[in-house]
């Protein structure tokens, strides 16, 4: 659309979205000195977006924290483990931005990323966690050594200081949501689009869409912050990559429903140039929430690696497709075995010491910065949000004999799919492997090779024991469900942010960050995730687009 000539140049700067990469972006813009309007079609309760929602995990590489427990992380083997992750494939056309900024991103977290936090205020909790272990060999999959920065104070953490900010120096616009980037002459210049009935929903929940208004804005550029697809699975199926098969008939919705994917049309529609449509990031430990904030609320189990992982007949899942090792080839795995769940068998004992749940309200300790709180999580007993799982979610099933608890899992699916006997002889074959420290089980051995590692053996391993052991009891099941979240392609940028159009110009005016960009060049992570990426993606992506904005206007 061409902007009438009576739309008023009423800023410097338009940032669409207010999620971290939108509250950076534009944080950067007013820093420099320059007017910003940050709009969003939410009410200002959801200000900071996804990030709030999240278990703040940041990827930081040979870190005084990675130091201090006894790891040796260097950028070389980062680098290694991040293009062995990505499995970049299409570096003559979609992919040459994408590597480029992958590359960007490693120096950053192994730079100035820490230090540029700190001076903000953000604070990083001592013990780094291990995502994402891989299994592969040395140039594939994973993360070679721990990685994963817990924010002291989770997602709101991370978000307070860059909120803090825009709330002093930018002009805030809740409940309009854009529907048009104006342009003239192949530059944007400014956005149009409708203002929105207000809400006094809380915070994630389905908001209205009653349109009360229309507005239009000119400004000296554009930024688009405004997320991915992942709370709307319509697009999710649409983009669903043959290669992992079949979309699962039924998920659960990691994100709220205003992650809708609009922006990504609305931007393609004005020339920016989409690439890697396929590349998706949805979890493969999903539970449903008993307590649901937004529809279809489900909660992802960050497990350690000793739980039976059993697909919906009962067959163990192939090595290395251990809890915690590679997401998304399980999730190719489930999608290709016909059913849409999984199951996890574990004991009280593990329960207790590995599980933890992703997102800022079941970490109250973390979030809360509750010091007296977190002591808990050294003491026996599940963490308080993990037992009321255990107790209330409907995912779960605990019993204290074998047949029983298969008794129990046959009940929450359609039809019973479950036999006890071959479940009984899955499990004695596993237990049998714990008699000796030395095993053929690769999965017992990498657990074993995971209590080396402090941090795991101190909080997230539990000690090698026999499922049906009396003393590790009750027996526990959990059904576990694909979760959608993350959209790994979006909108290609170069390493200014700027985005291109078909013939990989840039388009004059335009700038996207965060998700919608696929966290940088229209894909950084490639196929996979390192974890603790996604985050200091929008990070990373928000202060480039920021900083390149303020150069480019006057």
């Amino acid at each position: 659309m061409t902007v009438d000539a009576d739309v008023p140049d009423v800023t410097d700067v338009i940032v669409v979205g207010g999620g971290l990469a939108g509250l950076v972006a534009a944080a950067e813009l007013a820093e420099a000195g320059k007017s910003v309007v940050l709009l969003d079609q939410e009410p200002e309760g959801s200000l900071g977006g996804q990030a709030f929602w999240s278990f703040g995990g940041l990827f930081f590489v040979n870190s005084p924290e990675q130091r201090r427990m006894g790891i040796r992380d260097s950028h070389e083997l980062a680098w290694q483990d991040w293009l062995g992750t990505a499995g970049f494939d299409r570096l003559d056309d979609e992919d040459v931005w994408a590597r480029r900024w992958a590359e960007a991103y490693v120096d950053f977290a192994a730079g100035e990323k820490r230090s540029w936090l700190r001076e903000r205020g953000v604070g990083i909790f001592p013990l780094v966690n291990w995502a994402e272990r891989g299994g592969y060999d040395a140039t594939g999959h994973g993360n070679s050594v721990p990685r994963f920065h817990l924010t002291w104070g989770t997602g709101p953490g991370l978000i307070a200081p860059f909120v803090r900010r825009v709330r002093e120096n930018v002009d805030l616009r809740f409940r309009h949501r854009v529907d048009l980037l104006l342009t003239d002459n192949g530059t944007v210049i400014g956005v149009a689009g409708s203002i929105l009935a207000p809400s006094d929903t809380k915070r994630g929940e389905p908001t209205n869409r009653d349109v009360v208004g229309d507005f239009a804005l000119r400004a000296q550029a554009v930024i688009v912050t405004a997320g991915g697809i992942g709370g709307n699975h319509d697009l999710v199926r649409q983009n669903w990559p043959k290669r992992l098969g079949a979309p699962p008939k039924n998920m659960l919705t990691g994100v709220p429903a205003h992650v809708d994917g609009r922006m990504i049309g609305i931007t393609e529609a004005a020339g920016g140039r989409v690439v890697n449509r396929d590349r998706m990031w949805h979890y493969t430990e999903g539970i449903t929430n008993w307590d649901p904030i937004w529809p279809g609320h489900g909660i992802r189990i960050l497990p350690g690696p000793s739980s039976l992982w059993l697909d919906a007949t009962g067959k163990r899942l192939p090595v290395p497709l251990f809890p915690g090792f590679d997401t998304l080839g399980t999730l190719e795995h489930i999608a290709k075995s016909g059913h849409d769940h999984t199951w996890f068998v574990l004991t009280q004992k593990i329960i207790e010491k590995e599980f933890a749940l992703s997102g800022s309200e079941q970490n109250p300790d973390l979030t809360g910065k509750d010091v007296r709180l977190l002591l808990q999580r050294v003491r026996p007993g599940a963490p308080g949000p993990v037992e009321a799982f255990k107790r209330h979610g409907v995912d779960f099933v605990v019993a204290d004999a074998l047949p029983d608890l298969v008794s129990g899992m046959n009940k929450l699916t359609d039809a019973p799919l479950l036999n006890a006997a071959d479940v009984e002889r899955i499990v004695m074959a596993r237990d049998r492997e714990m008699a000796n420290p030395y095993t053929k089980d690769l999965q017992i051995t990498a657990l074993r090779g995971a209590r080396s590692y402090r941090g795991d053996r101190l909080i997230r391993v539990a000690a090698p024991h026999r499922l049906l052991d009396p003393g590790a009891g009750p027996l526990i099941a959990v059904k576990l469900h694909v979760l959608t979240r993350k959209t790994l392609g979006g909108l290609q940028t170069d390493l200014s942010s700027r985005v291109l159009g078909a013939d990989g110009s840039p388009i004059p005016g335009l700038y996207a960050a965060g998700e919608v960009a696929g966290f940088g060049g229209g894909g950084m992570h490639g196929y996979r995730s390192l974890e603790g990426t996604f985050l200091g993606g929008c990070l990373f992506s928000g202060r480039t687009a920021g900083r390149a904005a303020a150069s480019a206007v006057v």
